[in-house]
Order: C-alpha cells, then sequence, then structure tokens
C-alpha cells in the first residue's frame, strides 16, 4: 500500500510543475486494490479503474513503464494515444477502463465466460465506483453473469462522490450491496480502509468462486481523500466528512497496527520508505530521459487493424440452389466446425433459432455453451464478446435487428473499435446486422445504419447482396481477428437465390464486384440496390451500364470505383440510406476528388427519403429509391 500512495505524491508534486497532464488519485482507497488483487491469482484478470494504482504496483508493472505512460511516451503501454489508467496489458493480465466506465463490466463476462467454457477454475474481478452503478450497463452485466453463472467479482469502491454528485443524489438504497439481490446473486459489504478485512474476505470468496463458478457483488466503504481528478478540489466536501475520513486512513491505521503487534519497527519503515523512493526516482528518471514520442502517420495508419493475411479456400465444383438465408447459415456452421473457439451470442437464437431461423438447429449440434440465447441487453453483450476476444476467443453477436444495435452502439464505436489502436489488443468479434426495407416493418426494424460504423476506424463493414457473396464473405469475416460489422439485408433473405458451393470458401474483403459490364454510366452501389439496379435496368432495355457491387465498404475498393467511373464518365451511386451524411455521399466525393478530368457530367446519387422509414406499404414505396432510380438514370444517360 505504501508504494501506491508514495508514487501518488510524487506524481501530485509533478502534476503541479506541469510535468504530466492530469492526476486522479486514490489516496486512501489503497487497501482496495492492493486487497483484491493479492487476493487474487497472477493469471486471473482484472478490470481497474483509475483510482486502482495499487492493482498495477501489486502486478509488480515497472515503475518506469507506468511513468512513461502518464507522459505519454513510446516505452508505456498506449504509444502515446492514450492517458492515464486507460490501457491494458495482456502480460500483467490487466484491462484498463475507457471513459464511459460501464462497459469493462460486461468485457469481465466475456473473460469470464471464456474461462468457464475452458473449465479453467479462473476468475475476473472488475472494478467500479458507486457513480458507475447508475449506468445501464452494470445492471445488464450483472444480469447476464447471474444468469449464465459467471465467475465475476464485482467491486464498487463507494467512495463518496461521483465527481461533485454525493450518493444520496445517485441513488435510493441503502447500501449498493442490496442491488445482488435483485439479481439473484451474492453480496457483501467491506470495509474499504481495512486491508486484513479485504485480503482474507476477498480471498474466501475468490476460493469459493473458483470452486462454484458464480458472480458475486461488493461494496468496498471508503472515502475519496482527493478531487475527481486534481484540478477539481474538495471544496463541495464537508470539512467535518473530511476529517472523520482521514481519521479512517488505511496505510496510517494499518501502520499503527503492525507497531502495535510489533511486526513493524520504525527501522524497517525507514528502509520501505527509502527503497521506495529510489525505485521512484531511478524509474521517474528513466521515464524523463526518453525522448518525447515521434509522430510516424504510417504508424498510426497501420495499427488500426490487427494484421489479417487473407488465405483464399476456392469453392469447390458441386454447387445447390440455396437463398440468401440458407448461404448465411451454412457459412456460420462451417466457421463453428472451424473454429472451435468461436461462441455465438444473440436474443433467441438457441431452441428458437433466432427470428430468422438462421440459427436453427445449431444447439443440437454445438450445444447451448457455444449457441447462447441472451437477455435483452445490446450492450453488455457487446462487451461479452470484447471479453472473450481478450481471452482468447472468438465472438458472434446477432443484433436481432440491425435498428437494435443503437443500444449498443457505445461498446461498438468506443471500446471494439479502438481498443487495437489503444493497446494492441484485437477485437475478435463479427456483429451480424440484418438490415433493410421493403418487407413493411416500419421505422425500428428496417434501418440500413451501415453509414453510423463506416466512419469509424477500426471497424470493418461488409454488406453482400447475393448469396454467394454472403456466405464467401461471412466465413472470412470469422477468420479476421478485426471486428466485422455483417450487414445481411432481410429483404434478400428468402426473395434471392444462387448457385452456391456447398463446401467452405472465402472470399477478401476489398473487392467490388462488377455485375453487369458497361461503357457510358457507371452505378456503383451495394445490398438490395444492385437488385433494383438489375430491375430498373432491364427495365429500361439498357445495356451500357457498368454494375458496381461493393460487396464491401470498409474496407473500399476505390480502385475498381475509379476504373469504372474513369472509363465511362458518368457515376450515379445507389443506397437505401437517405442520401445526408450517407456512405453514398462519401462514395460521390471520393469520385469527385479522384476521377474529375474523367467525369462527363455531375456525380449523381439517389437514396431514401429524409425521414424515418414508414410502415404502411405505399409509404414505404414511396420513401425508398427504386422508384427515383429510373428517372435518376435517365437524366444521366441524357446528361
Amino acid at each position: 500500500m505504501l508504494k501506491p500512495r508514495m508514487i501518488e505524491e510524487k506524481m501530485l508534486i509533478l502534476l503541479r510543475q506541469g510535468k504530466i497532464s492530469k492526476w486522479f488519485s486514490g489516496i486512501g482507497q489503497e487497501a482496495i486494490s492492493v486487497g483484491v488483487t493479492r487476493a487474487m491469482q497472477n493469471d486471473e484478470y482484472i478490470l481497474p479503474m483509475h483510482r486502482n494504482l495499487g492493482v498495477f504496483t501489486s502486478r509488480n508493472i515497472p515503475l518506469n513503464r507506468l511513468f512513461s505512460q502518464w507522459q505519454g511516451k513510446a516505452s508505456g503501454f498506449t504509444k502515446g494515444r492514450d492517458r492515464s489508467f486507460h490501457f491494458g496489458t495482456q502480460e500483467y493480465k490487466i484491462v484498463g477502463m475507457i471513459s464511459h466506465l460501464g462497459p469493462q463490466l460486461g468485457v469481465a463476462d466475456g473473460i469470464s465466460l471464456a474461462h468457464k467454457l475452458r473449465k479453467e477454475n479462473k476468475l475476473s474481478a472488475v472494478f467500479t465506483g458507486e457513480g458507475g452503478t447508475s449506468e445501464g450497463d452494470f445492471h445488464e452485466a450483472l444480469n447476464i453473469a447471474a444468469v449464465w453463472d459467471l465467475p465475476v467479482l464485482f467491486c464498487i469502491e463507494n467512495n463518496g462522490y461521483g465527481l461533485s454528485t454525493p450518493t444520496e443524489e445517485q441513488y435510493r438504497c441503502k447500501d449498493l450491496a442490496e442491488r445482488g439481490a435483485g439479481y439473484g446473486i451474492e453480496s457483501h459489504i467491506i470495509d474499504g480502509n481495512n486491508i486484513l478485512e479485504i485480503f482474507s474476505r476477498i480471498s474466501e470468496i475468490t476460493d469459493s468462486i473458483r470452486e462454484n463458478p458464480k458472480p458475486v457483488l461488493i461494496e468496498f466503504k471508503t472515502f475519496r481523500m482527493r478531487g475527481h481528478e486534481e484540478a477539481s478540489g474538495t471544496k463541495y466536501v464537508p470539512q467535518e466528512l473530511m476529517e472523520e475520513w482521514e481519521k479512517k486512513d488505511p496505510i496510517m491505521n494499518y501502520e499503527q497496527y503492525l507497531f502495535e503487534e510489533g511486526i513493524l519497527t520504525e527501522a524497517k519503515k525507514e528502509e520501505f520508505v527509502s527503497s521506495i523512493s529510489k525505485e521512484i526516482e531511478e524509474n521517474l528518471k528513466l521515464a524523463f530521459d526518453e525522448s518525447g514520442i515521434e509522430s510516424n502517420v504510417n504508424n498510426e495508419l497501420n495499427d488500426i487493424y490487427e494484421d489479417f493475411k487473407y488465405q483464399e479456400v476456392s469453392p469447390s465444383l458441386k454447387t445447390e440452389n440455396i437463398r440468401f438465408v440458407d448461404a448465411v447459415s451454412q457459412a456460420l456452421k462451417e466457421s463453428v466446425r472451424k473454429h472451435n473457439n468461436l461462441v455465438l451470442m444473440g436474443q433467441d437464437i438457441a431452441d428458437y433459432g433466432g427470428v430468422f431461423k438462421i440459427t436453427e438447429g445449431f444447439m443440437e449440434e454445438f450445444g447451448r455453451e457455444r449457441i447462447r440465447n441472451t437477455p435483452i441487453c445490446e450492450s453488455a453483450v457487446v462487451g461479452t464478446a470484447m471479453g472473450l476476444s481478450i481471452n482468447g476467443m472468438k465472438a458472434m453477436v446477432e443484433m436481432q435487428f440491425s435498428d437494435f444495435v443503437s443500444s449498443g452502439f457505445n461498446p461498438i464505436v468506443n471500446y471494439l473499435a479502438k481498443v487495437k489502436y489503444r493497446w494492441n489488443q484485437n477485437a475478435d468479434v463479427v456483429l451480424r446486422m440484418p438490415c433493410g426495407g421493403g418487407v413493411g416493418a416500419g421505422p425500428f426494424h428496417s434501418q440500413t445504419n451501415e453509414a453510423w460504423f463506416t466512419k469509424i476506424p477500426g471497424l470493418k463493414v461488409v454488406y453482400p447482396a447475393f448469396p454467394y457473396d454472403a456466405k464467401g464473405l461471412l466465413n472470412t469475416a470469422f477468420n479476421d481477428p478485426n471486428p466485422v460489422m455483417f450487414f445481411e439485408h432481410k429483404a434478400l433473405y428468402r426473395s434471392v437465390r444462387q448457385d452456391v458451393p456447398v463446401d467452405y470458401y472465402t472470399l477478401p474483403f476489398g473487392k467490388a464486384s462488377r455485375i453487369k459490364e458497361g461503357s457510358e454510366v457507371s452505378i456503383i452501389t451495394y445490398g438490395a440496390g444492385v437488385h433494383w439496379a438489375l430491375e430498373v435496368l432491364g427495365e429500361m432495355d439498357y445495356d451500357k451500364a457498368d454494375l458496381i457491387d461493393l460487396r464491401s465498404l470498409q474496407p473500399l475498393d476505390i480502385d475498381t470505383i475509379c476504373e469504372s467511373v474513369t472509363k465511362t464518365g458518368k457515376a450515379l451511386v445507389l443506397t437505401e440510406d437517405s442520401l445526408f451524411g450517407s456512405f453514398a455521399s462519401e462514395i460521390a466525393a471520393m469520385i469527385s476528388e479522384n476521377c474529375f478530368e474523367s467525369l462527363d457530367a455531375p456525380v449523381a446519387r439517389v437514396g431514401s427519403l429524409e425521414t424515418p422509414i414508414p410502415f404502411a406499404q405505399n409509404l414505404e414505396k414511396q420513401y425508398l429509391p427504386i422508384d427515383r432510380l429510373h428517372k435518376k438514370l435517365q437524366d444521366l444517360i441524357e446528361y
């Protein structure tokens, strides 16, 4: 406990000297971090917060690396890309927080699920503050852990204030431990300033969890002696409350106890202080002497995605005529057979086979452990998928409808997408996104929301239009160690058939398909738009269009787009999305920027109305761009 306290005292001096940028103090809370970490096994994951310096020091992370991390230098853990305790390290089995707090709770679920599936008798411990228990992710993660009997130690550090908001303005229950009963899980209240009570009770609890996997909720009663972050101060804290908790200082009281028991002497204490002080100064010198991070554009861009060496698996000659939905189901089944560490998760995907019956029969072949029904909590399920990846597994999450991804948006764009760039951890996760209109499903089951994700560095976005592509690209998605958003248009599920190889095969990302060859106009589209374009071209009896099916939106085959437009001199970009801010707008901008001198007409765009997608058939027909496509294409041809 003395080491993190002394490091913090030094950091506060450096902060005032302007040598570090920010500091979140854990002074007064050291007993919790140290006690929990010492009760854990070294190969068990801990997911700390920004007041848990004792977790890092108890895992014996070299101090020069911690100091370099806080100064944004290369020998830290994030190459200067993130600060303070926003990092993880597989070497020390620590998974750092993100500022949104809640998602790490679901990540702990996934880490523990991997342990449970491998029957490893291990647990994970995850920290949150009392303020974070109001987040939906907290409740979702507890519920998943309870339903699945996951070996997770949920640690609430109740330190009295969420920034400046006192507990009475945050929740109405007397103790946060009471929330355990609501989820049917064991819970305890522990004095967060008593190291002996923490260590002894957490040791008993962790032994119990290893023997009988289950979640346990711990509320540590403690107090924050400094500001939320150092610049905030503590003026909002009554002085008498501060004085009361100062008397409960965990280090001062433990030191007094050790003196009384004859275990600690002044000489021994001085030896500790001198040794730690020397270690701090030596490692600070190493960190200060290290040169600043060098800016290199190539390094930055190359660290967005985990390296993926695509391996072509050619299709067999034997084919069968199947629907789009069958192709998706086949790819799923083949990939679960190929990757024995792949877990499928989603609402109703087990016994019921999913609302589109894509996983019907899977549970009978692969078992309930790998084909998992989830509660209705998209955010924590995405977090669980991230945790599975951290602990060496693969995960698929089926969003029952792509519209529902809004409930899981945060962990996708702020965790999965950024984790490789931040601390070199990949997110081996596929998110299946049944999407699109034309089926009379209204504003909450009909969106095509790929544009939400194509602008997020770190995500791959795939959107096939045919069964052959769907099967090959989905197989590739499961081989790719990066997060893949895989869009499947619901209206195509049972309306489009194609001869598809019966065996396993793959197709590359970032390679568009030329559906029709022409010389006068280029039509660039994807998903249902490909079929609408074919329909309109047939109605017009027009055979001079170059029809490009993008298939993959991120990575995008810019070369094929530019080659086609350079040849034809005219471009029409078709999307089912409403136009403003759509992916079609980005493609149009790229064409204008890269092919301007070859253009014989302005780039045309066709998309849906700038409204939510309606339910009634005539309204939906008006919303979708099919009817407008004919006129726009004719105008472009005649320009």
